[in-house]
């Protein structure tokens, strides 16, 4: 094969190398949809500091994202690429043939990373485009919203908020995905406040700037903490939209639609807000806001959104809640549908609530629906039709049924809190909220680890790493979980960094059990860098001590591993 050859011969007559053939080879090989070799060949390259242009080095990334392992590949060389530029630092003269990559290479990386569920891997990618000064555009900000909404890191999402609010009014349509991740957010961290402001400010209240102001050029957003002197700062361009792109993110409509040049609240939206505000028992408040937002709500002329939550009330058989929307509704002169009344007045009599029946008749005379149902006879032949709006009731269900299934907002609270101390590297104050929520009963998730592990490794603090592999295997048993892939990775990485070959080796078999991707050029460029000529010429007859021996046959058996001779 063509890339075994070009390896034999970097390793015996690299000067036979050419970059023109180079070029040719890595560029045949990822239209090939073949991402190994092509990872091989444009590793090699960038060992040489001798990278393709940038319009090839895009043409590669865009097919090696194709696939999930090309994408686990490409988000790793994208990240060695960064790495390299960061240590050749203000050498410019060493930058002449590093090719650095732009803003649609990182769009079409991250992008992937959303399609093929890593979202902590598109985190770490994320973060590197402050540190090698690449600026992001309006694709990456609705991106990174979805890399935001699946890692469940709203303060980091929410300082977006404010420079979006004032794109033009030609763009808004652009940022649904960015509201619609926002909202789900709000709602997980089970802040009912959150959700209802937002909505607020998408149904175009008198409070809204969303389209109203003057939008900047240019903003930036703090990562991690807004104080932090030397943090990261990402550059973005909110109105700068290439119309050549040639990716496309799934299009997200899960809780807000934009539709006829206005944010509509879908039937899942609704359900959720209605589910939030019964658990936290705040039924006026949802009358207020159904009554504030109906503009968002309406999709048509015929419809009576604020009716259809009645109706789907009466259907769950949630009759007091129904009735006291109804009277809310009433006091702030809402024209509620005739069908609603006469549900709640047939339920009620279905469940023989003759005193509530009553009060309710009483009701409806009051605005003006005349009724006379004091003879049984008249009573059956009342056209008590069947309004409730089923989808929504259906909709309210499944929601229920998703929150007992969801992870504890809780949870996503101390994780936010870790992922500040990591960032601005208090690792004592991270140790010590990860200790308050297991002592909480509260069961970290992959992002938990994830956070801690990267804030061990960027202070060195490889030991504490093995602590926390002990505690992933306990709650990996407990919950009955695997983690994302790229949460193993990181693990494998920062043990070779460490020496902790035995581990290594460990995670290494886990990933191999659970059918996981392993780059092993990663691995092995990662313990070339650090242990070269660990164990090289040590025989297990030279071994001091048994722990010695030990470890001599981990080494060698990573060596094999990897292909190390």
């Amino acid at each position: 094969m063509a890339c075994d050859l070009l390896l034999t011969i970097s390793k015996e007559k690299p000067v036979l190398l050419r970059r023109e053939m180079m070029i040719k080879l890595v560029l045949s090989l990822a239209r090939a949809q073949i991402p190994v070799p092509t990872s091989c060949v444009l590793r090699l390259m960038l060992e040489k500091k001798s990278l393709p242009s940038l319009d090839v080095l895009r043409m590669v990334f865009l097919h090696m994202v194709k696939t999930e392992t090309g994408t686990y590949l490409a988000s790793n060389i994208l990240e060695e690429i960064c790495n390299c530029f960061q240590k050749l630092g203000v050498n410019k003269s060493a930058h002449t043939e590093l090719t650095k990559p732009d803003v649609m290479i990182f769009n079409l990386v991250l992008d992937a990373c959303v399609r093929f569920g890593t979202p902590l891997k598109g985190q770490q990618i994320m973060e590197l485009m402050p540190q090698i000064g690449v600026v992001a555009d309006a694709h990456t900000v609705v991106i990174i919203a979805r890399i935001h909404e699946t890692n469940c890191m709203r303060d980091e999402l929410k300082k977006f908020k404010e420079c979006l609010d004032m794109v033009p009014i030609t763009l808004v349509h652009h940022y649904q995905q960015f509201y619609d991740c926002l909202l789900s957010l709000h709602f997980k961290f089970n802040d009912i406040d959150g959700a209802s402001s937002l909505l607020l400010d998408l149904c175009g209240s008198k409070h809204s700037q969303i389209g109203q102001r003057e939008s900047p050029k240019s903003c930036t957003v703090s990562i991690g903490s807004d104080n932090m002197k030397m943090g990261l700062k990402l550059q973005f361009l909110p109105q700068q939209l290439h119309k050549d792109v040639v990716y496309k993110l799934d299009l997200q409509q899960d809780l807000v639609l934009y539709k006829d040049g206005k944010f509509v609240l879908s039937n899942r939206g609704l359900a959720k807000l209605v589910v939030g505000y019964k658990k936290s028992e705040r039924i006026n408040e949802l009358s207020k806001l159904l009554v504030s937002i109906e503009n968002m709500l309406s999709s048509s002329e015929d419809s009576s959104p604020c009716s259809d939550v009645i109706d789907a009330c009466i259907h769950l058989g949630w009759l007091m809640t129904a009735h006291d929307i109804l009277e809310d509704l009433e006091s702030e002169k809402y024209a509620i549908r005739e069908g609603s009344y006469t549900s709640l007045l047939k339920a009620y009599y279905d469940e023989k609530m003759q005193r509530e029946a009553e009060g309710l008749v009483r009701q409806m005379r009051r605005v003006g629906l005349a009724m006379n149902i004091s003879d049984s006879e008249d009573r059956k032949n009342l056209d008590l039709k069947e309004t409730c709006q089923s989808d929504l009731a259906n909709s309210i269900i499944r929601m229920m049924r998703d929150n007992d299934k969801e992870v504890s907002f809780l949870v996503h609270g101390y994780n936010s809190s870790i992922y500040f101390f990591t960032k601005a590297r208090m690792m004592e104050d991270a140790r010590l909220t990860y200790r308050k929520m297991q002592k909480t009963k509260k069961q970290p998730n992959a992002s938990t680890f994830f956070h801690l592990i990267r804030g061990y490794s960027s202070l060195g603090m490889y030991r504490e790493i093995t602590v926390l592999w002990g505690d992933m295997k306990r709650s990996m048993e407990y919950q009955n979980t695997v983690y994302y892939r790229e949460l193993y990775e990181v693990l494998v990485v920062n043990f070779i960094r460490g020496g902790y070959f035995e581990r290594v080796m460990e995670v290494i078999g886990f990933m191999m059990k659970n059918g996981m991707f392993l780059d092993k050029l990663c691995y092995k460029s990662e313990f070339l860098k650090i242990h070269r000529d660990l164990y090289r010429n040590l025989s297990v007859d030279d071994a001091k001590d048994e722990a010695q021996t030990k470890r001599l046959e981990q080494v060698k058996a990573f060596r094999k591993f990897v292909g190390i001779c």
